[in-house]
């Protein structure tokens, strides 16, 4: 009984965890409070920002993922903002093919061009 229960923790801590999943960066647009994320396995990208409404209090709006920021092929996905301090958009690069999207929110979702190298 023993032997199996050592057995048994050493297979799980030879897993990879599956929380820290997703990475964020913020859009590098200095006037716009916006947060992308990407799952790093699927490339599936989200983005959430900060509004103020009419009484001046302030809600979290989110962004699902329209055309081209669902899941891609599996790989190794991040997001790199530019140092372009007029730019809203970021790009999803996977790492292991090394090819890129541009992602953007465009009417309440992201949309991400088609990957490229």
């Amino acid at each position: 009984m023993f032997a199996r229960t050592l057995l048994v923790l050493a297979l799980l801590g030879s897993t990879p965890a599956l929380a820290g999943n997703y990475s964020f960066v913020a859009a590098p647009q200095k006037d716009l409070n916006r947060i992308y994320r990407v799952d790093r396995a699927t490339g599936e990208v989200g983005a959430c920002q900060y509004g103020v409404k009419e009484d001046n209090t302030g809600v979290t709006l989110c962004f699902p993922g329209g055309e081209g920021a669902g899941k891609q092929d599996p790989g190794d996905y991040i997001l790199i903002a530019s140092s372009h301090e007029k730019e809203s958009a970021v790009f999803r690069v996977d790492q292991r093919t090394g090819s890129m999207s541009i992602c953007y929110v465009w009417k309440e979702q992201v949309i991400c061009t088609p990957p490229n190298r």
